[in-house]
């Protein structure tokens, strides 16, 4: 019985010590399709503050994930927003796995064009991030985890609890984008259409030079701090 027990410890801690291994690194599949981390679990390299030169100090590393702290106001973030400033994007898929705490809220933006004085979300896209149960931000659908920020819901909803992984894909080629929350594709849209600036007008983008005219059509890949712990890992990308 005690070799047993040993053995099915030994397989348990084997099992944990391999996944564990897997966040943060690409397969060999993943580096042949032009996959590219943007996170290696270890430090912030390429990463920094939103208009700034340096990396937000509310981040850490935690879990092997990117993990922004939460403020003295929950909701209220401390200005830590950040982007990867190694290299803008066009056409892309990005993947990133997050979870975030009770009643908490966060969200990736894409095309983010850094304009001095303004906000991340002046003008970029937004993929909710959310505790859809208890975030007191869940009563509209299009607030909701995997959306497009006050624009479109993500439908069917599959968000995993407060505390639980998700993982969100965010393509977008030649305008055409989709969201796929946890393996499902949840949102649809084409930038820059006639139906694209219906949904702007009908936001709380309406009056936003930034949505009113754009987005860009290339940018930086953002991550927003709202002042609640959030967790982020095997973010990855590769150019369509």
């Amino acid at each position: 019985m005690k070799r047993e027990i040993l053995f099915l410890m030994l397989c348990t801690f084997i099992s944990s010590v391999f996944v564990s291994a897997q966040n943060n690194t690409l397969t060999r599949k993943e580096k042949q399709e032009g996959w590219k981390l943007l996170f290696d679990g270890k430090n912030f390299d390429g990463w920094r503050k939103c208009n700034a030169a340096g990396m937000a100090t509310n981040w850490e590393i935690d879990e092997e994930a990117m993990k922004v702290k939460r403020g003295e106001r929950a909701g209220h973030g401390q200005g830590g927003d950040i982007l990867f400033a190694g290299e803008k994007f066009s056409d892309f898929e990005l993947s990133v796995d997050w979870k975030i705490e009770k009643e908490g809220n966060s969200g990736i933006f894409y095309y983010v064009v850094e304009e001095p004085g303004k906000p991340i979300y002046n003008a970029a896209p937004e993929v909710q991030v959310l505790d859809n149960w208890n975030a007191s931000d869940n009563r509209l659908t299009n607030h909701l985890a995997g959306s497009l920020y006050d624009m479109l819901p993500a439908l069917p909803q599959n968000a995993k609890p407060a505390g639980e992984w998700n993982t969100i894909l965010i393509r977008v080629k030649d305008g055409k984008a989709t969201h796929t929350q946890n393996g499902v594709k949840v949102v649809e849209y084409t930038l820059w259409t006639p139906e694209w600036y219906e949904l702007v007008a009908k936001s709380k983008f309406k009056d936003w030079p930034g949505f009113k005219e754009g987005p860009a059509k290339e940018g930086y890949i953002g991550l927003q701090d709202h002042g609640y712990d959030c967790w982020f890992r095997n973010i990855k990308i590769r150019k369509l």
